[in-house]
């Protein structure tokens, strides 16, 4: 493999691949990913921690750190890994503006476009680029305290507030649009996007929506309340969640990868980012069926509509 620091292979066109090495399955797709790419006269490009731990060709260009100069020149990141690794993708995806085509190597990978089986379906639609990309909204996420910014982060998924001590209760007060909404004693609230509705917002009970639908979530997590059901806005609205002043701290996490403590008093807004993820797409199966094969569901019986 032959290190660079940011520059294109010598390949007119050029794919970044990014993998979960820890996985046996995900070496061995790396390895038929690369080749593939390669035997087509693509160029490929990985980053060096990764590269130590697969094996790669040595016209494999390989760069120090996920940069958005890492990924210059670069038509698609390629994602090998659950959803983890994706959410890790999504990140560089943003960044750069270059579309993330994930493969799950996981469980259920709702990110993910192609399935370990699907890696010679992969290179093919790559290399004749019969691949379309879509924009999947974001959050931007501020977070104040004393009335002062105290930091700015942004969710593909979602951002969460939660407890941070197991014993006691977040104390939070909701808000949209600059009105408050309700107050209740909760584990926390899951701030979400459609993307993320399948997420972390779906196992606290939060609606499925489809992901061309725009709207923005809100879902309270074991809320100690009677009125405490899932908020489904509009996608220009601000969502707002106050920790109450009497209450302990809490944390906010974004997408599971990014955390902050959030001390007594913080307030949390969330609203549409101004960034979409670029997400490509190699064939338009309908979320429908995305939903029933990814969860499993059943379907016996079904006659459809009459003819």
């Amino acid at each position: 493999m032959t290190t660079h620091a940011a520059q294109p292979g010598n390949a007119e066109r050029t794919v970044f691949l990014l993998a979960h090495t820890g996985r046996p399955a995900a070496i061995r797709s790396a390895e038929l990913v690369v080749q593939g790419l390669l035997r087509n006269g693509l160029g490929v490009r990985a980053l060096a921690a990764e590269a130590q731990d697969l094996p790669l060709p040595s016209s494999v260009v390989t760069v120090p750190d996920a940069t958005t100069a890492a990924v210059d020149g670069c038509e698609l990141l390629i994602v090998l890994g659950g959803d983890g690794t994706l959410l890790r993708g999504a990140e560089i995806s943003r960044a750069s503006g270059v579309p993330m085509l994930g493969v799950n190597l996981g469980r259920v990978g709702f990110l993910a476009e192609a399935e370990r089986d699907d890696l010679d379906k992969v290179v093919d639609r790559v290399v004749t680029r019969t691949y379309q990309v879509e924009e999947r909204m974001t959050l931007d996420v501020i977070v104040h305290s004393n009335g002062e910014i105290v930091h700015t982060d942004w969710a593909l998924n979602e951002a969460a507030v939660q407890k941070v001590s197991p014993e006691r209760m977040l104390e939070v007060v909701l808000e949209i649009d600059g009105r408050p909404v309700t107050g209740f004693g909760c584990d926390g609230i899951v701030c979400a996007t459609p993307t993320g509705s399948t997420a972390y917002a779906f196992s606290a009970g939060g609606p499925v929506v489809w992901p061309e639908v725009e709207a923005l979530l809100m879902v309270p997590i074991s809320a100690h309340a009677l009125f405490a059901k899932p908020l489904v806005t509009s996608p220009d609205s601000v969502l707002a969640v106050e920790v109450q002043p009497h209450t302990p701290h809490g944390v906010l996490w974004c997408d599971g990868r990014r955390t902050v403590e959030l001390p007594a008093g913080a307030r949390v807004e969330v609203r549409r980012g101004a960034v979409p993820v670029r997400l490509a797409r190699l064939h338009q199966a309908s979320f429908t069926d995305r939903l029933v094969a990814k969860f499993a569901l059943p379907v016996q019986g079904w006659r459809g509509a009459p003819h």
